[in-house]
């Protein structure tokens, strides 16, 4: 096997069968460092429950509807590890530990965090601590790489200044993870704003063909294009932008077309919605194999937290022995 760059963690919170935003944002990305790095990705349900709190009824079939999505782009459980969050206990002793060194005011620094105040909402706790259990997400495993865009580089430079802290009040037990920067392509969804669940706006891997052709055929367009000859702005039309990732080889045509009112919006939106059945039939396919497959998910599962153990006991030693806490490593057997 080849030399591995480094350790990668990664998650997602669970909110079901995903979407084109997280296709594009996340999975194709996790897909392509399989080969390079040694991958843990974890279904962060924890984390789910930050803002899923009051009812977390679908949370289980969340979990297996997000992990089959995984698979069914080509996350290989031969080459990652793939595993719940709660399914490895030690996540939250080391979020408890390091909750002990962590300012307040850097929790109150914390955009969503600041974001849920504005909107009236009562705080709570775990959302206050939410950057303290995602720095023990990643640092329980000793990460040293995690991939990131550059909107979320404060939430990791959060994680970097609690693994400095730690290491300067009792040693060096913690790499400081280092920012994998990409470019993720923006994905639009039918209103115009990012791609998201919470909109109402997305398009699911799982959608069949009809769904995925029914709402392309509800996205916005430019506003000021009313005819089939208005020469229109493809350059703020969410159509456009999903061409330009799913349509690559005709995305500078249809733009011209556009702009000299050649290419109405009815026969463009029909052009992109081929192209995104043509691009999610193979995943559609896989996926349905794994759904007649839930045992081996379950198992899949299974294997990949005791994995993550295995990594999350080592690191809690260290943990311990740094901290001075007791450890069962320092019992002994009473004389007789």
């Amino acid at each position: 096997m080849p030399q591995r760059k480094g350790r990668i963690l990664s998650g997602l919170r669970p909110t079901g069968k995903i979407h084109l935003g997280n296709l594009e944002g996340a999975l194709r990305q996790w897909v392509s460092l399989q080969d390079e790095y040694e991958c843990f990705y974890e279904v962060a349900d924890w984390h789910a429950l930050t803002t899923a709190w009051e009812d977390p009824s679908a949370l289980e079939q969340d979990i297996r509807d997000a992990v089959t999505d995984w698979l069914s782009v080509g996350l290989d459980p031969d080459k990652s590890v793939i595993f719940v969050q709660s399914s490895v206990p030690e996540h939250s002793e080391l979020h408890l530990l390091l909750s002990m060194i962590v300012p307040v005011s850097w929790l109150e620094l914390n955009p969503t965090y600041k974001d849920w105040l504005q909107e009236g909402k009562a705080p709570h706790y775990g959302l206050l601590g939410y950057p303290v259990l995602q720095a023990a997400d990643i640092l329980i495993y000793r990460a040293d790489t995690v991939p990131v865009g550059k909107d979320q580089l404060p939430h990791l430079e959060m994680t970097r200044e609690i693994a400095r802290r730690f290491n300067r009040l009792y040693g060096n037990v913690f790499p400081e993870p280092q920012a994998l920067l990409s470019e993720f392509p923006y994905v639009p969804g039918m209103d115009g704003r990012k791609m998201s669940k919470s909109y109402h706006n997305h398009i699911q891997l799982a959608d069949p063909p009809q769904t995925v052709q029914q709402k392309v055929s509800q996205f916005f367009t430019d506003p000021h294009k009313l005819r089939r000859t208005d020469p229109g702005r493809p350059e703020i039309c969410p159509v456009f932008a999903l061409h330009k990732i799913y349509n690559g080889t005709e995305a500078q045509g249809i733009g011209e077309d556009c702009r000299i009112g050649k290419l109405g919006c009815v026969a463009c939106k029909e052009r992109l919605a081929g192209k995104l059945n043509e691009a999610l039939e193979p995943i559609r396919e896989r996926r349905a194999r794994w759904e007649q497959r839930p045992s081996e998910v379950d198992e899949i599962l299974a294997v990949g937290a005791a994995k993550a153990r295995q990594e999350a006991v080592k690191t809690m030693e260290q943990v311990r022995a740094a901290m001075k806490l007791w450890s069962p490593a320092l019992e002994r057997t009473p004389e007789a």
